[in-house]
């Protein structure tokens, strides 16, 4: 059996998201969470085989929900789930280490595939993405200007974005603060920003953090 820990904020779609998945016998959704803070508080007390969570979160950008689960349960499969594009969010959720990602137009029979595939075999990606990623063009157009920076300069801006101090970020990514201000101030080059007030801005419009942090 399959366990999953369900993340989206509208019980709607989350109740869809259950009846699609109970038509197969081998996948179970043992818990559900609407915000960053239950899903974190969920997977203190269980231990789900994967979870699919949506990048658009009340309190928390699913990406950064993301990065505390790779940071803290470094194995467990992460399937992202939602209304934005592939274009928008796929190869950023793929740097960070998500399993797949997938947008809620999904056919039914796609995810339950996924969600498969990721377990035995680690990783989901679309043919389209995968066509996209062959080709070395298309994933470029529109593409947003973070998508640019290294996975580890993406972390750092996130979690700088968030509010968190260098001095923690050195922390837990087990770098040294001189590296995190290196990071910074690559980021800050690569994205033609000043200062952190506009890494903030651009996060926030980008829905890299929520509004609330």
């Amino acid at each position: 059996m399959i366990k999953i820990l369900l993340v989206d904020d509208h019980p709607i779609v989350r109740s869809g998201i259950i009846k699609v998945l109970s038509d197969d016998p081998q996948i179970s959704v043992i818990a559900e969470a609407q915000n960053a803070r239950e899903t974190l508080e969920k997977l203190e007390e269980i231990t789900p085989d994967i979870v699919i969570l949506d990048i658009t979160l009340p309190d928390e950008s699913g990406l950064r929900v993301l990065e505390k689960i790779r940071f803290k349960y470094p194995k467990l499969p992460v399937l992202m789930l939602s209304m934005h594009s592939e274009e928008q969010y796929a190869l950023m959720a793929l740097k960070l280490g998500a399993s797949g990602y997938l947008t809620k137009k999904t056919l039914p029979e796609e995810l339950i595939n996924a969600i498969k595939k990721v377990i035995t075999k680690g990783r989901y990606i679309t043919e389209s993405l995968a066509e996209k990623l062959a080709d070395g063009v298309d994933i470029n157009v529109n593409k947003p200007p973070h998508e640019a920076l290294a996975v580890r300069e993406l972390q750092v801006m996130i979690m700088m974005a968030s509010g968190v101090a260098p001095k923690e970020i050195a922390e837990k990514l087990c770098l040294s603060v001189k590296t995190v201000n290196t990071h910074r101030n690559n980021i800050l080059l690569k994205m033609k920003m000043n200062n952190n007030a506009d890494i903030i801005k651009y996060a926030v419009k980008h829905n890299l953090i929520s509004q609330d942090e």
